[in-house]
């Protein structure tokens, strides 16, 4: 099965060994890749633990995102890794289902704590424009005008 991530790769060696802990995300973008699947994996503690600080607390919200929302797509803009490698950012546009396909484009920022990445906080950016002519963001290869355009 393709990765919930649109990375191209198999979820079994992609995001899923990162998602169950036999290997770590290397930089911000394996972990927020590994985050997107674990929204569409129905997987609250894995998010609620790769949060910093890591709130418990928090579960209960992100478990009604899940349950609310259908994910169908994940293009990451750019990202990076500051120069003293503590910190990162991705920008990234999720793709999902609700009364029509809807987005939310942020710029995540990210930090190492004992070697781990974690998600700190984000900010919403306005949604990106797309082409009709473009693949579409679902991973279906059809063009964007031929599958989600409405």
């Amino acid at each position: 099965m393709q990765c919930y991530c649109c990375s191209g790769k198999l979820f079994s060696e992609c995001c899923e060994p990162i998602i169950k802990g036999s290997t770590i995300a290397t930089t911000p973008e394996d972990l927020m890749r590994s985050r997107y699947s674990a929204f569409c994996t129905n997987n609250a503690c894995y998010l609620v633990s790769t949060h910093w600080p890591v709130e418990p607390d928090s579960r209960p919200q992100i478990q009604k995102t899940i349950d609310t929302t259908e994910w169908i797509g994940l293009k990451i803009i750019r990202s990076g890794v500051a120069q003293d490698k503590q910190t990162g950012m991705v920008e990234f546009v999720a793709f999902f289902e609700e009364r029509g396909a809807q987005q939310l484009h942020e710029k995540s920022n990210f930090k190492t704590v004992d070697g781990k990445w974690f998600y700190v906080d984000g900010e919403h950016l306005p949604p990106v424009k797309l082409s009709r002519n473009d693949a579409c963001f679902c991973g279906s290869r059809k063009k964007y005008k031929k599958c989600h355009d409405s």
